[in-house]
């Protein structure tokens, strides 16, 4: 998972970072900082390594939008395989800072940063300016029913390439996560308490 994190008023943090490993790709092996704030803490290995090989054709050259960030696990991993661009989006400051860092460490122009709670950056899209995504990562808090939302608002402000691959991490027990009609279940997996998905757009009838 990228964060399991309440609200921030409620959030614990401690001195000190934790780190992530890439798993692949040009900066494998690479160990990126991240905060230790409570409840955050990366996709698993075993996970990304699953996911990036379902992944394997589509993110060389690809656009993605990494939603909910936290520690960037997702869309760092994405640049390192070969992704043309990661727009990454969070809504707490000091992730926010570990974040530009990390950008900095690996020398890359083709990552985006925005702080931002990813359901108010999806409502202010107008959808006839907006640049399109070939793949999207939605690994939201637990149990606060933003996954739904976040899935139809991407659809309805065409944010999504015809065929995008779109990532949904969510708890086990949502067994029938909310999704526009035109997207296709790919893949779907569950590892502990996490079920994670990829689902393959198909362009929504006219």
């Amino acid at each position: 998972m990228a964060r399991r994190r309440p609200e921030r008023s409620s959030q614990k943090v401690s001195s000190g970072n934790q780190q992530l490993r890439i798993i692949g790709g040009e900066w494998r092996g690479r160990k990126l900082n991240f905060p230790e704030v409570e409840g955050l803490r990366p996709t698993p290995d075993r996970v990304r390594e699953t996911l990036f090989n379902w992944l394997a054709s589509y993110i060389p050259g690809g656009r993605c939008l990494d939603l909910f960030c936290g520690s960037g696990a997702l869309g760092f991993e994405a640049l390192s395989r070969g992704a043309s661009h990661v727009t990454m989006l969070d809504n707490s400051a000091m992730v926010i800072r570990q974040l530009r860092q990390n950008i900095q460490d690996l020398k890359t122009q083709s990552a985006e940063l925005i702080s931002d709670s990813a359901l108010e950056w999806l409502d202010k899209r107008s959808a006839d300016l907006e640049v399109q995504f070939d793949v999207v990562f939605i690994d939201p808090p637990f149990r606060k029913d933003l996954a739904g939302q976040c899935c139809l608002l991407l659809e309805q402000k065409n944010l999504l390439a015809n065929n995008a691959m779109i990532y949904l991490e969510t708890e086990k027990e949502l067994t029938d996560p909310i999704v526009p009609d035109n997207w296709n279940l790919y893949r779907e997996k569950t590892a502990g308490q996490v079920t994670y998905r990829l689902y393959q757009r198909a362009e929504a009838d006219s």
